[in-house]
């Protein structure tokens, strides 16, 4: 079980820390060539995908693609393509959220969460198509935001279920046509860097949330997500296409 994705190539957006980075070491625990992928040529994000790869168990390189542009999701492609000559995951998790009342959201806000977590997610997939290999998985991190729909969240809840919409609409396209899985795993409050720096008014709003958890009052772990994506990686989900994992602790239940 532990090789069972051995020789398989993977691409993670936003990998250099929270839940891609997890993602990207439970891949590589079970084989995977690993490609992360961070947004700016800054010297601590450079440093910090680094270390990523570093802690790999396999083989794995490290990608600078602003995923947020039009231009950037292409370049992780062909950066990987050239490495390796295919792709057999791609994972599109990168993605920011702002939480701030609906009143203050403005077009800066749209802009960045749109061209991120939407056209990024579409962009990315795009430029991945021609060089998917057979049996190749696409999974797409969603957020329970975009059902359970909580306050602060307007766009960010939007674009997450732009995400969702996409994973059900490409399993029903893409499976005849590359051979691929489509599927999406939507998270719950989780404990990253980023939902750490959203906010003192968005944690007291989240305590009551995270209080009435049915399995525990508490944030979710990175490493309960990418189990999740891992799975639906896994040889054995051949079968699964257009489903939607929530990793919540039954904070949402569809």
């Amino acid at each position: 079980m532990e090789n069972s994705l051995a020789g398989k190539i993977a691409i993670i957006s936003g990998s250099d820390s929270g839940i891609g980075a997890q993602i990207a070491r439970e891949l590589s625990d079970f084989g995977a060539t690993v490609i992360i992928n961070y947004p700016f040529a800054e010297q601590v994000l450079i440093d910090r995908a680094a270390a990523v790869v570093a802690g790999l168990k396999s083989p794995g390189i490290a990608v600078q693609a602003d995923i947020s542009t039009i231009t950037g999701p292409q370049i992780l492609v062909d950066a990987a393509v050239a490495a390796y000559g295919r792709i057999d995951i791609l994972v599109n998790n990168a993605g920011i959220a702002v939480n701030i009342p609906f009143e203050e959201q403005n077009l800066e806000h749209w802009d960045s969460l749109v061209n991120l977590n939407g056209r990024g997610t579409f962009l990315l997939t795009q430029a991945a198509l021609p060089h998917l290999a057979p049996k190749s998985r696409i999974v797409n991190i969603c957020s329970i935001s975009a059902r359970e729909a909580p306050a602060l969240q307007t766009i960010y809840a939007g674009t997450k279920g732009m995400v969702d919409a996409f994973t059900r609409v490409w399993a029903k396209e893409l499976p005849a046509k590359y051979g691929c899985t489509v599927n999406a795993v939507s998270p719950g409050p989780t404990a990253t860097e980023g939902f750490g720096a959203a906010g003192e008014e968005f944690m007291k709003l989240m305590k009551p949330v995270m209080d009435k958890t049915p399995v525990g009052p508490r944030l979710g772990e990175t490493n309960e997500v990418a189990y999740a994506v891992l799975m639906l990686c896994l040889p054995r989900a051949s079968w699964m296409n257009g489903v939607n994992v929530n990793v919540c602790g039954g904070l949402f239940m569809q």
